[in-house]
């Protein structure tokens, strides 16, 4: 699964590397720690006359489906299976429509690791992208509506078995989606097997451990990301 990611780029670097035609204000802050139920900025299409206009906007993680009866059903669902996804109930109606991008710098996976003198812990890795641009993670977004007639928009991370030698940190990893599959990808009016658009990261990461600071999710900055030693 994906629990945990950094999200850092400023709002000009999200525009100009996704080249986004509308920001739709009020974004996020960058984080280095973004956990479920935060907000988190996501790029989404809406059709114009000649092409799918690029915004970036805020989305809360973790997706309320439009017929959950509270928004605390989100809670629960910040990660869709990419093997059933087209099927599950609370994405399929997503998945048909409301597609869209969440920028990372990376993201946090968690692996036993038992030091020689110590008790077993769960020790936190950092997964991210060789060359330093963000990922492109593929994800969903929905709308739901609450008793006061206001609107929560929700969004939901996909996810795919993980291979090679992110397997040894986690048994799941979020899919990307490449730029040259950006636009049909974040089109609407795209139907049919979209997730073939996806792609799992594996040849374009690497991965550390980091400290375990990132486990508390009050703790921010980039000194979660730096790699550390491991006792053995």
């Amino acid at each position: 699964m994906c629990g945990r990611f950094a999200a850092s780029s400023s709002v000009e670097d999200l525009v100009a590397f996704f080249e986004i035609d509308e920001v739709v204000e009020p974004l996020p802050a960058p984080r280095y720690n973004v956990a479920p139920t935060s907000l988190i900025a996501a790029v989404l299409a809406q059709v114009g006359e000649s092409r799918a206009q690029r915004r970036l906007a805020a989305l809360r993680w973790g997706l309320v489906p439009s017929w959950a009866k509270d928004p605390d059903h989100g809670a629960r669902l910040i990660n869709a299976r990419v093997e059933t996804v087209a099927d599950k109930p609370s994405f399929r109606a997503a998945l048909a429509r409301r597609r869209c991008l969440i920028p990372a710098d990376g993201y946090f996976e968690w692996r036993a690791h038992t030091p020689a003198l110590g008790k077993p812990v769960k020790q936190p890795y950092f997964i991210a992208p060789r060359n330093g641009q963000p990922l492109a993670m593929a994800g969903l977004y929905e709308y739901w509506r609450g008793p006061d007639r206001s609107w929560l928009v929700t969004a939901a991370i996909i996810t795919t078995e993980a291979t090679d030698q992110l397997g040894l940190v986690h048994d799941r990893m979020p899919m990307v989606v490449p730029p040259q599959n950006w636009d049909t990808w974040l089109d609407p009016e795209v139907r049919g097997p979209v997730t073939e658009l996806l792609t799992a990261p594996t040849a374009e990461v690497w991965f550390h451990p980091v400290s375990q600071a990132v486990n508390r999710v009050a703790n921010d900055g980039p000194q979660l990301l730096e790699p550390i030693e491991l006792s053995e």
